[in-house]
């Protein structure tokens, strides 16, 4: 999940409710297509079909302020047209559903055969009356501290002052009722759901408030409701990558001592030096801090295929030479259709995890490099923006009474398999969960598992689906640790084993 706030305004620390729909099941299928049109979107060649839906901003007020909610559809291409659509809910929380649609149809071609896909533009994100904060091509956040929490207040100031700027009325619970709306209004009994970092803790509210109306979900990355993300789970990452390289022959070689390395590039911090904008070229005179070197190390954990890279960064950081880490981190790089919509962002997190993050506010437990890192900034950001009641039932996952297939890959960061365990347990006996013992956050295109979905979803019966065929995925390995082409005895690249 990208769940919190990667480097957006320059930002180098930061890793990664009450109406219901207006419209009901007796819509016909001529009012649903007159709610669609034909489309350009960037991302795909073909027309697509555009619609939006008017909602009400405050949902206590059904007749006030209204925003524009955009979807898009991606007909099914079979005559013969399965009834249940998928609904794609995108991760942050702050991504663009839409901005994502063209790299998730390719994912979900073989659904896309008998099946429409479904994209909302969560409120607050893409063109949903979007809360969008500005970002920076520059380093100057580097070494100040609270720089990130100056520059997203003064975004939220600029925020509140737009026509649909009350950012209280953005929580899963209320986004969930839009998506319910827009299933209603294009005719749909029911629909799948498929859910990826933080859409899965939408797809579980969904679950929770509209169960008679899902067929199947599929969650990947899964976030509990009830559990606010930690930074124990980003050191154990990172210790498991120190682990792993204890282990290989070729990686113990060319770092031998990686942890120790590791232990005192955080000692010599601050330190003053010279970087590099890894896409501009352009050099600053910087003091790196250690919440700096914390925030960009977060960010490349997410992957494993990133993490490879890391211990010559560390090696390189050592030297002085910090540029590796800040490029491999992904900071300075040109937005992307994975990008957050920080507004939208601390509307959601700020409304449902605030006070879970002041009653938890214990110290880091020992050995933990990251601290509370995240948890402070979050709570000095929080403690100044608007919040919503959230309903207490949002932090309980629901028994469903349909099937539901989790995914989890065994060594991401933010969403460890142990998160998707839990919540199986809590939704009952109709679950299957798959772990990727060597995968990151976000396992979908790993393997064949976006084959494994296909038939899940497209199983005759619920039993059929609990035991779908997983047998093609398979293990894979962790990356090779990546050694620099003049170190001694990198002539052959061999895999860092768990």
């Amino acid at each position: 999940m990208n769940h919190s706030p990667l480097r957006k305004f320059s930002l180098p620390k930061l890793i990664p409710s009450l109406l219901f729909a207006f419209f009901s099941l007796n819509h016909s299928a001529a009012q649903a297509t007159d709610l669609l049109h034909s489309c350009r979107v960037e991302g795909f060649a073909q027309q697509v079909q555009c619609g939006q839906l008017k909602r009400p901003l405050n949902p206590n007020e059904p007749s006030g302020k209204q925003i524009d909610l955009h979807f898009i559809v991606l007909p099914a291409q079979d005559k013969s047209k399965a009834p249940d659509p998928i609904f794609l809910l995108a991760g942050g929380p702050g991504q663009s559903a839409i901005s994502v649609a063209s790299w998730m149809q390719t994912l979900f071609e073989k659904l896309q055969r008998r099946h429409d896909l479904v994209f909302v533009d969560q409120r607050g994100t893409g063109k949903s009356a979007p809360l969008e904060c500005p970002e920076s091509d520059g380093l100057s956040g580097i070494g100040q501290p609270d720089f990130e929490v100056q520059e997203i207040l003064k975004c939220k100031t600029k925020l509140e002052k737009l026509p649909h700027g009350d950012l209280r009325w953005y929580t899963t619970s209320i986004a969930m009722q839009d998506l319910d709306a827009v299933r209603a209004a294009l005719n749909y009994p029911q629909i799948d759901l498929i859910g990826i970092s933080y859409g899965t803790r939408a797809a579980l509210e969904y679950v929770r408030q509209f169960p008679a109306n899902v067929h199947r979900t599929i969650l990947d990355g899964v976030v509990q409701p009830e559990v606010m993300l930690a930074d124990d789970d980003l050191q154990k990452s990172l210790n498991r990558l120190f682990d792993d390289c204890s282990k290989d022959a070729l990686c113990q070689k060319a770092y031998p001592r990686l942890q120790q390395d590791w232990k005192k590039l955080l000692a010599g911090l601050p330190q003053k030096t010279q970087l590099t904008h890894p896409r501009l070229g352009t050099t600053e005179s910087v003091t790196i801090t250690r919440d700096d070197v914390l925030g960009w190390v977060s960010r490349v954990i997410y992957t494993p295929v990133n993490t490879a890279g890391l211990p010559n960064a560390i090696l390189q950081a050592n030297r002085g030479n910090f540029n590796p880490l800040l490029a491999l981190s992904g900071a300075g790089g040109l937005p992307n259709p994975g990008a957050i919509s920080f507004g939208m962002h601390f509307s959601v997190v700020c409304s449902e995890e605030y006070d879970s993050m002041l009653k938890n506010a214990s110290p880091p437990r020992e050995g933990n490099d990251f601290g509370d890192l995240h948890k402070q900034l979050y709570l000095k950001v929080c403690k100044n923006w608007p919040r919503s009641s959230v309903p207490q039932a949002f932090y309980t996952t629901p028994v469903s009474s349909t099937p539901v297939l989790l995914l989890s890959g065994g060594a991401d960061p933010v969403t460890p398999p142990w998160h998707a365990a839990q919540v199986a347990k809590a939704l009952g006996a109709k679950t299957r969960h798959i772990v990727l013992d060597n995968s990151g956050h976000g396992v979908l295109t790993q393997t064949c598992l976006a084959d494994v979905a296909t038939d899940f979803i497209n199983a005759k019966s619920e039993q059929e689906a609990i035991n779908v065929d997983a047998s093609c995925v398979k293990q894979i390995p962790r990356p090779s640790v990546w050694i620099a082409p003049t170190a001694p005895s990198t002539s052959v690249a061999k895999e860092v084993q768990p």
